[in-house]
């Protein structure tokens, strides 16, 4: 059983990743079990996309939507419980952590009851900030991470754009940091981490996305860490199924409630 999980998550980047210059990103993809064919849940919108990552149901049964996110904070009685809930309730005293662009996922999507250290800052004072993070607390156990430039690129000039593809070579250099700063503190053998995209863009307005269109719906997934295989997911692989494979890493309890499942054969 791996030691810490990171979710390493690049929004608004969909299936575009494969298209970019992104050598940091695309040796961790290869390094594991990857897709660039995987899909998220409609509407194709970050709050909702988020919401079902981390709670593994979709967004008709959360109701987490980017209002929501924006103006309110998830109640005492929500019914569903995240993955850092969870893993609270698994290990009281662990160190568990948010680090997101977009605040939000912070302040709207995770519970803030739970003592989750968390930050919200622009991507580069962002991966200073994760790379601080694991140099001065490497006994995490669950960290998740959402660099926001992508997306805001796919806004301004087009999703799967070169602008856009520029932008994402811009944040494998982030990502690059990250990677190192596990390498540093030897934590890399026993790190399960996994790269997904909330949605890709495009689809039915160029500059926009949230529609059912492909381009809108379709994004990379993959992990890496001990016990994957190698190689093209093959089996059909949703972004709730992300909540299934850290629970079954972590040895959480799965909610009944989960729509995901662990994609056959990345184990």
């Amino acid at each position: 059983m791996a030691n810490r999980v990171v979710i390493l998550g690049i929004d608004g980047a969909g299936g575009f990743i494969q298209n970019a210059d992104a050598p940091n990103i695309h040796a961790l993809l290869k390094a594991g079990a990857y897709s660039y064919d995987a899909q998220t849940v409609y509407p194709s919108i970050s709050a909702e996309c988020w919401g079902s990552l981390l709670y593994g149901v979709k967004p008709d049964q959360h109701g987490l939507d980017n209002d929501r996110a924006i103006h309110g904070r998830i109640p005492e009685d929500f019914p569903y419980a995240s993955l850092f809930k969870l893993a609270r309730r698994q290990w009281p005293d662990a160190p568990l952590s948010a680090f997101s662009c977009w605040a939000p996922i912070n302040t709207g999507i995770i519970e803030n009851t739970i003592n989750v250290h968390m930050e919200s800052k622009p991507d580069p004072e962002l991966a200073e900030a994760i790379v601080d993070y694991i140099h001065q607390q490497p006994d995490f156990k669950l960290m998740f991470i959402q660099l926001d430039h992508p997306d805001g690129a796919g806004h301004k000039h087009g999703f799967g754009t070169d602008r856009q593809l520029e932008q994402i070579a811009v944040t494998d250099q982030y990502v690059g940091m990250i990677v190192k700063a596990l390498d540093d503190q030897r934590l890399l053998e026993d790190t399960w981490i996994l790269t997904v995209t909330d949605h890709g863009g495009g689809g039915a307005h160029p500059n926009d996305h949230g529609s059912d269109h492909p381009m809108d719906m379709t994004i990379t997934w993959g992990i890496t860490g001990p016990g994957v295989k190698p190689g093209l997911i093959e089996a059909p692989i949703s972004i709730m199924d992300t909540a299934a494979v850290i629970g079954q890493v972590l040895g959480l309890p799965a909610p009944a409630c989960w729509e995901g499942k662990v994609p056959e054969g990345i184990l």
